[in-house]
């Protein structure tokens, strides 16, 4: 990974466009080939990125300044300016072994793979630990109109997750693959959803679902129920 502090200007330029002035800012070039430009404000949120995999060529403007040109396989572009550099490093960081999820929330994503119908009539598995440039999605579905749903599972459902999964939806949406038929929307499974993140999820168009555990678990037998 190269990690470059520097005062520079972003430009995007895709299925939109988007400008950052001029100002100092965090530039991560991960060796999975993803760039992600980063502020010290906004939490963990990159302010621009390209997923990989992309191409960076490196050159110098008339003016002596230096300019990124990060090239994705869709020819979106992102024109990075720098205008000075205070610090600029490598460091291999091995082999992730991902993150350990605890047994209950690893088990619920199993069932769900499982059941994905739970979810949403129509719903079917296509992939666990989907992959993107910040992490895997816990589940990537299709619904029955054949529309990408991505799916991220919490045994507590919290404003982080919300973001979580916001940031992933943000990646996937960038992909023609999996937006043929239409934008990849989102489901945010949990055993229990705070009511800040139900709003939050809702203003984001993000369908919430609370997910019985002990029904996938099958234990929940209707036969043995007094009402």
């Amino acid at each position: 990974m190269r990690l470059v502090v520097a005062r520079c200007q972003v430009d995007y330029a895709g299925r939109l466009t988007a400008h950052l002035p001029m100002a100092t800012r965090v530039l991560m070039l991960k060796a999975d080939g993803s760039v992600l430009v980063h502020s010290d404000g906004g939490s963990y949120k990159p302010l621009n990125w390209m997923s990989p995999p992309c191409s960076v060529r490196e050159a110098t403007t008339d003016e002596g300044q230096v300019e990124w040109v990060v090239t994705s396989k869709g020819d979106d572009t992102l024109r990075i300016l720098i205008e000075e550099i205070h610090h600029d490093s490598e460091h291999d960081l091995g082999i992730d072994p991902g993150l350990q999820k605890d047994g209950v929330e690893k088990h619920l994503q199993e069932l769900l793979a499982e059941h994905p119908a739970s979810l949403a009539d129509g719903l079917t598995l296509v992939r666990r630990e989907f992959p993107t440039a910040i992490g895997p999605v816990d589940l990537m579905c299709r619904d029955a109109e054949g529309l990408s749903v991505a799916v991220e599972v919490k045994r507590r459902g919290e404003i982080d997750g919300v973001e979580q999964l916001t940031r992933y939806l943000e990646l996937l949406n960038r992909d023609p693959a999996l937006t043929r038929k239409g934008a990849v929307r989102g489901i945010f499974a949990a055993q229990e959803i705070k009511p800040q993140a139900r709003v939050l999820a809702t203003d984001r168009g993000i369908a919430c679902a609370v997910v019985d555990y002990d029904a996938l678990r099958g234990m929940d037998d209707s036969e043995h129920r007094l009402f």
